[in-house]
């Protein structure tokens, strides 16, 4: 089936946003008050705060804490509408975006405006096949499938009679040294030293061995050396193993293999039952069926270059913002998706206000950066100011709350870290046998993502 939905009320102006992301959210609010038809497009119910899924995944947040449903954070916008479905194509004269809906059945958005903040998704580079034992990190259902992973390891070793059945499922290998795999890496190391101690009989949970996998010469390589150098220190601390300057070139259900960037002969195959992947991002497939229509190329991953005002060279109706922007060497972060989408909604509502295009560039105000490394340790960087320790782990708490959408959900999350803090344990870590969402086997052999 296939059908046009009118959300236009004859002459108003029609703006449609794909992605319900920073960049696609921030948008739509911009867009709030103007006399304009907005219709926003995802392909999930809710908006997903992205920096905290490892903590969704390691069991110390609920999904429900680091997500909130769209209409709802819209529901005062009176203009606008939402809608479920994955963007598939553009007819760029006709200016008409094609969805997708859950049933397979398609329908039409023309628009007069069209922002696109469709986002990433995990990069294998070139070896997809890798995404049936290692799962990205993208999604809440990523991140959901990721927990009952590295909780039924667990299990499975509790239950193995020898030390030698048990060692690859306590052996766990995160590919990648940005933000996301360190992070992931320290909390899992949290998991098994903090949450699960004194909780099994037949293994002790902090023998745990965590690899962290890096084709770098420095974990968190977007961040100041001497921060970076703070970074490697802490995760020494407490057990993550790093191992730099190399790059993953097998991984199967048992094991991953790696070989030296500088001696090919140089190669390690590491028994483990749980690999997760972190290394690299690129475009969804959305953003190249809408490079073709627009007649531009996409550059690394698949991002899209944009005029200054973040309008597409040749086609000022259209907008893109977040990740999928190339602009500047900005870094795919949320700061940037935020100020984007602002940026691209105002331009849109001054142009309806004024009749014709209005077109500012748009100047990136720099808010810093952060990662959380271990319990009480983290990084801030934000220009010359430089945070790591304690300082950096209370002033990254402050500003992933202060991002968090919606006010039931920043102070679920502050009690959740209190209690986690003051406790030790982690309440998130309820899985069934068998679950036939993760697993083709009742062990979570072979499960599979994307």
């Amino acid at each position: 089936m296939h059908g046009t939905i009118e959300v236009m009320k004859h002459a108003r102006p029609r703006v449609v946003i794909v992605g319900g992301g920073f960049g696609g959210l921030y948008a739509a609010r911009r867009l709030k008050k103007v006399d304009a038809d907005v219709t926003l497009l995802d392909r999930g119910t809710s908006h997903v705060f992205q920096p905290l899924l490892y903590q969704c995944a390691t069991g110390l947040l609920s999904e429900g804490e680091i997500t909130s449903p769209l209409r709802h954070l819209l529901r005062r916008n009176k203009n606008t509408h939402v809608f479920l479905g994955e963007a598939t194509t553009v007819d760029a004269d006709a200016r008409i975006l094609t969805a997708t809906r859950a049933d397979g059945s398609t329908f039409d958005l023309p628009y007069d405006y069209l922002v696109v903040a469709a986002g990433m998704q995990q990069s294998y580079h070139g070896h997809d096949e890798y995404a049936r034992w290692a799962p990205g990190m993208k999604t809440v259902d990523d991140a959901l499938a990721i927990r009952r992973k590295l909780i039924n390891a667990f299990e499975m070793a509790e239950s193995l009679p020898t030390a030698e059945e048990r060692r690859p499922w306590l052996t766990f290998a995160v590919t990648g040294g940005g933000p996301t795999g360190v992070e992931i890496a320290g909390q899992i190391r949290e998991l098994a030293t903090n949450a699960l101690d004194k909780e099994f009989r037949s293994i002790d949970p902090a023998e745990a061995r965590v690899l962290l996998i890096d084709g770098g010469d420095r974990v968190l390589e977007s961040f100041n050396p001497k921060l970076s150098g703070h970074a490697q220190k802490t995760l020494d601390k407490v057990g993550v193993e790093t191992h730099l300057g190399v790059h993953v070139t097998d991984v199967c259900e048992t094991s991953i293999q790696t070989t030296s960037k500088t001696d090919k002969t140089d190669v390690e195959v590491y028994e483990a039952r749980t690999v997760l992947w972190t290394a690299g991002v690129e475009a969804v497939p959305f953003v190249g069926a809408l490079a073709q229509a627009l007649g531009v190329e996409q550059v690394g991953g698949g991002r899209i270059t944009t005029e200054p005002d973040l309008s597409v060279p040749g086609h000022p109706e259209v907008f893109v913002v977040g990740d999928i922007m190339s602009l500047n060497k900005l870094a795919g972060v949320a700061e940037v998706a935020m100020q984007g989408g602002r940026h691209a909604g105002a331009q849109i509502a001054e142009s309806i206000a004024a009749g014709y295009r209005v077109s500012t560039p748009f100047k990136y105000r720099d808010l810093g950066t952060a990662a959380y490394i271990a319990r009480r340790n983290a990084l801030v960087q934000a220009g010359p100011l430089k945070m790591w320790g304690f300082a950096g782990w209370v002033s990254w708490g402050v500003i992933h709350i202060a991002f968090l959408a919606g006010f039931r959900n920043r102070t679920g999350t502050v009690i959740n870290w209190a209690a986690t803090l003051a406790s030790g344990t982690r309440r998130e870590r309820a899985i069934t046998f068998g679950d036939p969402e993760t697993a083709r086997t009742p062990y979570g052999i072979g499960a599979e993502t994307g």
